[in-house]
């Protein structure tokens, strides 16, 4: 029996009990369990699969059965994860790409490489991302939250769309409810998605990338109908990332935080879902939800916004 919905509803509008464990415990109560033979045979790739989320995703969608390749910055904690992930499926269908997702060159080549890997890609997911305290620049100097969560996936997505094509795969972009409290930037105008070093906020920064990882996925559902694309938030997770970047929120609610493995239940979900008519939705806890919450980001929420920022990606990445 499904939720009803005037309740979730009203965790979804209340913030604290939705967002937290308390909002995944309640709705959890009405899902059905994921199955452990729904990715057989399906190539993912997944971005930052070392910790946290990532992690938490990875050992549920090979116990799904999944062939994984698995993309991170560091090789080492790359192969401590495979590692992991072979003993406990007891299979040899992992396998790794090293590439920072903020370095466009670096992406380039790890998409070359996946290319080289696999002749079908069922679903790629984007979960690679920080929240930095001060303000750092790329290689090819971009902002680096900017690069790191929505140039590096616009440019992998890019790349990789034969594959997702051929495959009627799907596109999975893990988001973050902080998104909510930010406006589209009007590229236009001259509001750069990057912020500048003397008006520098990190979790500010945060909150505009993961915005326009939620209008992209949209726009990228418009632009590509044969692959399926999906938005997602976590809930708030207690993950590495928590701990390591926001420390005063984490002592505030660590009792109402999530485990690593309910924030990434949903992501699993989408991963195995088959197709269906709902491409460019944003999700949370298996459930379709809105993009905004307050008046001022939906005003800035404009097709001519929209359209001149997608405009803006394009323009940065190598087509």
């Amino acid at each position: 029996m499904a939720l009803p919905k005037i309740l979730d509803d009203a965790l979804d509008a209340l913030v604290v009990p939705g967002f937290s464990r308390i909002g995944y415990l309640v709705r959890a109560g009405q899902f059905a369990p994921l199955d452990h033979n729904a990715l057989t045979g399906k190539t993912i790739v997944i971005t930052g699969p070392t910790s946290g989320l990532g992690r938490a995703a990875a050992h549920q969608l090979a116990a799904m059965g999944a062939d994984l390749v698995l993309v991170g910055r560091s090789a080492e904690k790359l192969e401590r994860t495979k590692s992991e992930l072979v003993r406990d499926s007891e299979t040899q269908k992992f396998r790794t790409v090293i590439a920072d997702m903020g370095d466009l060159d670096a992406v380039r080549i790890a998409s070359q490489e996946i290319l080289g890997l696999t002749s079908s890609l069922h679903v790629l997911i984007h979960n690679a991302g920080a929240l930095l305290k001060e303000r750092s620049v790329t290689a090819q100097g971009f902002e680096t939250t900017i690069a790191t969560h929505v140039l590096g996936p616009h440019q992998m997505t890019t790349d990789l769309l034969p594959l997702l094509k051929s495959s009627a795969g799907r596109v999975i972009t893990v988001s973050s409810g902080g998104m909510y409290a930010a406006s589209l930037p009007n590229v236009s105008l001259d509001e750069s998605p990057e912020m500048t070093p003397a008006y520098y906020d990190g979790t500010r920064q945060y909150a505009i990338a993961k915005r326009i990882q939620v209008t992209l996925n949209e726009m990228w559902a418009i632009r590509e109908p044969q692959v399926s694309f999906a938005a997602m938030h976590p809930g708030w997770a207690d993950t590495p990332g928590v701990q390591e970047s926001l420390p005063a929120f984490r002592l505030l609610t660590k009792p109402l935080l999530r485990s690593a493995e309910q924030g990434a239940d949903t992501i699993c979900w989408l991963a195995s879902r088959g197709t269906a008519d709902d491409s460019g939705k944003f999700w949370c806890d298996r459930a379709i939800r809105s993009i905004h919450r307050l008046p001022r980001t939906r005003k800035s929420d404009t097709p001519e916004v929209r359209e001149a920022l997608l405009q803006w990606c394009d323009l940065r990445i190598t087509r």
